[in-house]
């Protein structure tokens, strides 16, 4: 998770914008949330789907209900050889029924679909997909680069920017799907949505939604003069 993070800010930098409102869902809205709550003043407003989006790998053998630990099975598939293959040779029909999976209401086409499947075929996908799965099981080490900030990461830093929490509560993959309990890691916590229907894809499933709190926070970003 810090790699991600850490690529967020170096985009930032690259783009040479200073300060700005963050927003995503899963892997994308750990980026945001890693560069939230590390260097807080590139961040002027924050939108995290599924709450308080750090992960905590000294928790991560801790076993779950077993109706939890099945919502992961993709997951333990690609702590092994047979997983990585699979992903390999099967990576659109693999990501296509975890689509279905994790957004059980959400009716999307095969157009949907194809307009993020062309990202699969890029050569790094399998590699960083896997190592991604078993770095947070403890089954490899991280890239040595990034261990100060992922150490950082660890102490749950409480993140300062002003805050939308966003939750589909019909998402078939987290097994928190009503976060009110991560409240306490928002300094500036304005509102928390939760909205029925909705499943793991957030932003393509709910875009008026997603888009209305992104913009909340940049004109109250703007009235306080930070972007």
């Amino acid at each position: 998770q810090a790699v991600l993070g850490a690529d967020l800010r170096a985009l930032m930098d690259a783009l040479r914008i200073e300060s700005a409102v963050l927003a995503g869902y899963d892997w994308g809205g750990r980026a945001a949330c890693v560069v939230a709550a590390t260097w807080p003043e590139r961040c002027a407003g924050l939108v995290s789907c599924n709450g308080y989006n750090l992960l905590h790998p000294p928790d991560a053998m801790a076993p779950d209900e077993p109706a939890n630990e099945a919502r992961y099975w993709y997951q333990f598939y690609l702590h092994g050889e047979r997983g990585r293959r699979g992903l390999e040779q099967h990576r659109h029909a693999m990501a296509k029924l975890l689509w279905q999976m994790w957004s059980p209401r959400w009716p999307f086409t095969e157009a949907d679909f194809l307009r993020s499947a062309a990202a699969f075929d890029n050569p790094d996908f399998v590699e960083v997909v896997v190592h991604s799965y078993r770095h947070r099981y403890g089954l490899v080490p991280g890239d040595a680069r990034f261990l100060e900030l992922e150490a950082q990461l660890l102490t749950r830093p409480v993140i300062q920017a002003s805050t939308i929490l966003l939750d589909g509560l019909a998402d078939g993959v987290a097994v928190e799907p009503d976060t009110r309990s991560h409240a306490r890691h928002f300094a500036r916590l304005v509102r928390h949505e939760r909205v029925d229907g909705v499943g793991h894809n957030f932003p393509q499933e709910c875009p008026a939604v997603f888009a209305a709190a992104v913009m909340d926070l940049v004109e109250a970003a703007a009235r306080e003069r930070r972007v």
